[in-house]
């Protein structure tokens, strides 16, 4: 698959994620799983993770999913905020 054509999981993800998380300045989501939907690496930098810890900002990543995440065997989560 070419460098810029991204699964239909991959597209649903990344919308939702951009609906969920209006102030994101970058979102990257990439199925590791070889193109099956199984899993997921997903990269947010949004100002709403600002002030938060890591493990919380995960966890509103895990809430933004949770419907797609039923369907899901494995998911990374690499946030932050945008550096100031």
């Amino acid at each position: 698959r070419g460098f810029t054509s991204q699964t239909d999981g991959e597209s649903r993800l990344v919308r939702v994620l951009r609906e969920k998380f209006p102030r994101a300045s970058a979102i990257k989501v990439v199925d590791i799983s070889g193109g099956c939907g199984a899993m997921y690496e997903i990269h947010i930098e949004s100002e709403e993770f600002r002030e938060k810890r890591t493990v919380q900002q995960h966890q509103m990543v895990n809430q933004a999913l949770g419907e797609e995440i039923k369907h899901m065997h494995g998911l990374r989560i690499f946030t932050s905020a945008p550096k100031p």
